[in-house]
């Protein structure tokens, strides 16, 4: 079984391994397993042993955080001074960070170990992690299958029990819908609460760092650690911290009609239905609720979510930074960049962000869309005033083969349905695991809290 942040921090304190075995231990099954899995990029085994021996003296000394010597594994999209960090792209292939992440400095000062960087798909544009330049990633349950994205390197990373928590980005469910195909818990705070600095944009709005652990428990100290005022962030926030009393008999739970329309697969309907039951069995009010506009969200993120990535991609141009094609003119230099820099389904986003920014179509599209987030957005509050979380689930499929929809673009967007609208709320939300389908294959449980609600969201979640 894997191991927890708590389990972990006490057999250390306990000495009943050291800091420097536990890293060897992650390293080895890196060795083992990820030739077959890919859910690293950079693995960093000279530098995580170094660190661990720190580790076991910080611990020797008395003066161990909530993480010493705890490995992690990092999505390569944030940076860490003196490391690689290509975002999955060629453009960035060889681009090395000249400074920290801030959760990254909230990590080293807690005394955590990175054992390495992980797969995504390219700049986190896509939900299968087969959109990255460096080769798909395949879910540790059956790896012809893939692990969901963009963060599913980090997801297999920790389903393949290669490190103890990994961390990844949300734009529009890129942790929670690979948490739910990989079996283990994918938590995306409310916007605003954690740090966006030193995480390469995709969509600015849209964009949280989150977490992937082995129980809500540890999604829950990671927040805490992570959770710090950052004033270089002009959009992180401070917020009061604590836990909430809770009483499952006093919780009122929301679950929207509009969820369990077609086109969901039968057993993850069960599966959550299920669920929903034993939070009645428990003694939580379960109230049928609606959210009107919620056939509008995907749509609506995939107009707002390219216009943003076409506004971030555009410093990409060979000049600054990252990859540089040679040309004979400026323009040349721009063209052949880009070109060669760019996957498709990169290419393919920015040109339609630029078609809904351009003039003559921003009224028709990108207006439009910040419209209905609004209403989205008013959606969540109306029924936050009479529900305290929803339920749901996090994807309508199943963790689907390796190839499958690589024709069918739609039906990979589809796999966003019920992720998307959270982050167009900004909403606070996550998924745990329910149970394993007759092949074998993970199911998780979305549940989304009000704003800034983290706490009754950790609790309503760790009692499934």
């Amino acid at each position: 079984m894997s191991k927890t942040i708590k389990q972990i921090r006490r057999d250390l304190d306990s000495k009943k391994y050291s800091a420097e075995e536990l890293t060897k231990e992650y390293l080895n099954k890196i060795k083992e397993k990820d030739d077959k899995i890919h859910a690293f990029l950079d693995v960093f085994k000279d530098d995580a042993i170094e660190e661990a021996k720190k580790a076991d003296n910080r611990i020797k000394k008395g003066e161990a955080g909530i993480l010493t010597g705890i490995p992690c594994a990092i999505k390569d999209n944030i940076l860490i001074e003196g490391r690689r960090c290509t975002a999955g792209s060629k453009m960035l292939e060889n681009y090395v960070s000249p400074y920290d992440a801030f959760v990254i400095k909230k990590l080293k000062d807690e005394g955590a170990i990175f054992l390495g960087k992980t797969n995504l798909d390219e700049f986190a544009m896509g939900s299968t992690t087969e959109n990255s330049y460096f080769g798909p990633t395949k879910n540790p349950y059956d790896l012809k299958r893939v692990p969901g994205g963009s963060s599913g390197g980090s997801a297999a990373a920790l389903a393949g029990d290669m490190c103890a928590f990994s961390l990844g980005s949300d734009t529009g469910g890129s942790i929670r819908q690979p948490a739910s195909f990989c079996n283990v818990v994918g938590f995306k705070p409310t916007y605003g609460t954690i740090s966006r600095n030193g995480l390469i944009a995709f969509a600015s709005s849209l964009d949280q760092i989150g977490c992937f652990t082995n129980n809500v428990e540890d999604a829950k100290t990671l927040f805490n650690v992570l959770s710090q005022k950052d004033d270089a962030d002009s959009t992180n926030v401070n917020f009061e911290k604590g836990a909430n009393d809770f009483d499952i008999k006093r919780v009122k739970l929301g679950v929207p009609k509009e969820y369990f329309d077609q086109g969901l697969d039968m057993e993850v309907k069960e599966a959550v239905l299920n669920a929903i039951q034993k939070y009645k069995d428990m003694g939580a009010q379960i109230v049928e609720v609606s959210l009107p506009h919620f056939k509008y969200a995907l749509p609506c993120y995939y107009i707002i979510a390219t216009a943003e990535a076409s506004a971030n991609l555009a410093r990409f141009d060979g000049i600054r930074y990252g990859l540089m094609e040679e040309g004979d003119t400026l323009d040349d230099i721009y063209i052949n960049t880009r070109t060669k820099g760019f996957g498709d389904e990169v290419k393919k986003r920015i040109m339609l962000g630029t078609y809904v920014l351009s003039s003559g179509y921003y009224d028709a599209y990108y207006k439009k869309a910040l419209k209905a987030r609004s209403l989205i957005k008013k959606d969540f509050e109306e029924v936050f005033k009479e529900v305290d979380a929803l339920l749901g689930p996090v994807s309508p499929v199943l963790p689907f083969k390796i190839g499958e929809k690589t024709d069918n673009v739609l039906s990979v967007y589809l796999a966003d349905i019920y992720t998307t609208p959270i982050n167009l709320a900004g909403l606070p939300a996550i998924s745990v695991p329910l149970k394993l389908s007759k092949e074998g294959l993970p199911i998780g449980l979305h549940i989304i809290a009000p704003r800034f609600n983290e706490y009754k969201l950790f609790n309503i979640a760790s009692i499934i």
